[in-house]
């Protein structure tokens, strides 16, 4: 993997995170946990796997991202921002009346936002329509539809009533990936309903299984581009650690639904310079 790429992967990761800390505390609300574990995905996805535009935000050859896991909207509008989708201004704004930037995604409120989000469980169902109306409606498949997950919205059985429609219709274009942080809002996820041995779940669902360090740029990238040559639908089992760069928030499940104050914020901020990108 050449050096260069991953170098400017992790400052962008560090960027989004940085990002992230200033939409949650202006706004006094949101997620952070979830948010810092899964920005070294979320980089990779949008400056390295994806094709997009965002000068052409509904070019018809894009892929397509589906964030199901909605609550994790401030990491998906930061990454937008950093891509070129809209103007970074607009991240002041996150919760505020009126505002583009709701609590979770809104289909047609900002450039680049392809579903609205809300209830957990949903994401995985809208990505499987996707593919399958690329797969066999407009032989498009060429393009690809990514789907975020949570841990703990695993819970939910449409999730998995989706993965069995993926299987059934072998959805190749499809590749969900997982934020395996072990944490939920009731605490953590093998406590309040485990998951047991997550990957081997899914490939008794049909699903070609990979599990990684969500927070290693060159895993990540390789996990993609072999989900990208499988002949099946493909989830990313991606580890992560909740609150990442962040030493109070990490592990915290606290955290899963909490937004920093001001003195927590800059503490926070102080901590996620660039040189700490792993």
């Amino acid at each position: 993997m050449d050096i260069d790429t991953i170098t400017n992967l992790k400052k962008i990761s560090q960027k989004l995170r940085r990002s992230v800390i200033r939409e949650l505390s202006e706004a006094g609300s949101g997620h952070s946990a979830g948010c810092l574990g899964f920005a070294d995905v979320m980089a990779v996805l949008y400056f390295h796997a994806m094709r997009l535009d965002p000068e052409n935000p509904d070019w018809k050859d894009r892929d397509i991202f589906v964030m199901s896991n909605g609550h994790y909207a401030p990491l998906l509008y930061a990454t937008l921002a950093e891509r070129g989708f809209f103007d970074k201004k607009e991240l002041a704004n996150l919760r505020k009346f009126g505002s583009k930037l709701q609590g979770h995604p809104e289909r047609g409120s900002l450039p680049g936002i392809e579903t609205t989000s809300g209830p957990l469980g949903c994401g995985l169902s809208q990505a499987a329509g996707m593919a399958y109306s690329l797969q066999y409606l407009s032989g498009n498949s060429e393009r690809f539809v990514y789907c975020s997950l949570g841990d703990g919205e695993l819970d939910e059985g449409n999730i998995w009533e989706a993965a069995m429609f993926a299987a059934k219709y072998d959805l190749s274009n499809i590749i969900a990936i997982v934020d395996r942080n072990n944490i939920q809002i009731g605490g953590d996820t093998e406590k309040v309903m485990p998951l047991g041995e997550l990957a081997d779940k899914w490939r008794s669902f049909g699903w070609d299984a990979q599990e990684i360090d969500g927070h290693n740029h060159s895993s990540i990238i390789q996990a993609i581009d072999k989900a990208k040559i499988s002949r099946q639908p493909s989830v990313i089992i991606a580890h992560t650690v909740p609150g990442r760069g962040v030493d109070f928030m990490e592990y915290d499940y606290h955290w899963h639904g909490k937004s920093p104050n001001a003195d927590q914020a800059n503490q926070a901020l102080s901590q996620l310079s660039e040189g700490n990108g792993e």
